[in-house]
């Protein structure tokens, strides 16, 4: 039963850590772009959640559809706040400008609990079967469905920042926005769309865990989460977003596994991420795949 329960873990880790990644990615695009963290990344999947609810339960609208509207829904939304609120912004301290992400963060989730209450909602039945078995274990529906939907992402972001004239541009204003302007790239472009793409992102996440866990002001405390990933992997490498979303799904899937046969402490799933945060903060700052900034004076 033991090795039964930690092989479900270990799955359970691997789907749910490829969803964190996805989510990494998005911090790192954001912060690749215009060096800003975005702590209002949490709440661009909790609006992307209730979006994606209100349409399949208030307009009846099948969820394939619903799921693409709020995709492009939220696309428009993560362009429009970089334009309204952060493109003024532009050339002020960058703690300005993490503060103001911190007051989206606390505006957003208070609109939300105004709009939708306070009370998580299920989404209506989305699939034929909730559970699938796979080799004798229990797997989520929608989470085999966010496996194939993430690894599409990170396909797609791959091709997307080596082939595209877009995302060619992408990885010049991040290298250097002053070369990439004088490269005639539009930097303002690439900020909005960078926005853009990770709400749209972030969207696709928060309906998943909408679906397994119903919607509420929760969801947001996703982009939180991932945060450890994030700086576990590399606060500036997709690719290290993208391991470290792996690693802290195992990790927080392995913890569990050990204080609910031999701790029993009863809450090293949610701080076992946290521990790692720190302990990699202390050994390698800049995480695994992040660039070591180097000044010489």
């Amino acid at each position: 039963m033991q090795s039964q329960l930690l092989v479900q873990l270990i799955i359970n880790g691997l789907i749910i850590g490829t969803l964190y990644g996805v989510v990494g990615m998005c911090f790192v695009l954001i912060y690749k772009a215009s060096q800003v963290v975005n702590f209002a990344q949490g709440e661009f999947l909790l609006i992307g959640a209730w979006v994606c609810w209100w349409l399949l339960t208030a307009w009846d609208i099948p969820f394939f559809w619903g799921f693409l509207i709020a995709i492009a829904f939220m696309m428009v939304f993560g362009i429009l706040v970089q334009m309204v609120v952060l493109r003024p912004l532009i050339g002020e301290p960058i703690i300005s400008v993490i503060m103001v992400t911190i007051g989206l963060s606390i505006f957003f989730q208070a609109l939300m609990k105004w709009m939708f209450g306070t009370f998580a909602q299920p989404f209506p039945p989305i699939f034929p079967v909730a559970q699938v078995n796979i080799l004798g274990l229990q797997v989520q529906t929608a989470y085999l469905m966010s496996t194939g939907v993430s690894l599409a992402i990170m396909a797609g972001f791959a091709w997307f920042f080596k082939y595209s004239k877009m995302g060619l541009a992408m990885r010049a204003t991040a290298f250097s926005q002053q070369v990439a302007q004088s490269l005639g790239i539009s930097v303002r472009q690439v900020f909005a769309l960078s926005w853009g793409i990770s709400a749209a992102v972030s969207a696709v996440a928060g309906v998943v865990v909408g679906i397994v866990n119903g919607v509420s002001s929760a969801l947001s405390f996703f982009g939180i989460k991932v945060f450890p990933a994030v700086i576990l992997g590399g606060l500036d490498s997709v690719f290290g977003a993208v391991v470290g979303g792996l690693i802290v799904g195992l990790l927080e899937n392995l913890a569990q596994f050990v204080d609910s046969q031999y701790l029993k402490w009863g809450n090293l799933y949610e701080i076992a991420p946290f521990y790692a945060l720190i302990l990699i903060l202390m050994i390698k700052p800049y995480g695994l795949f992040g660039t070591r900034d180097i000044e010489r004076v």
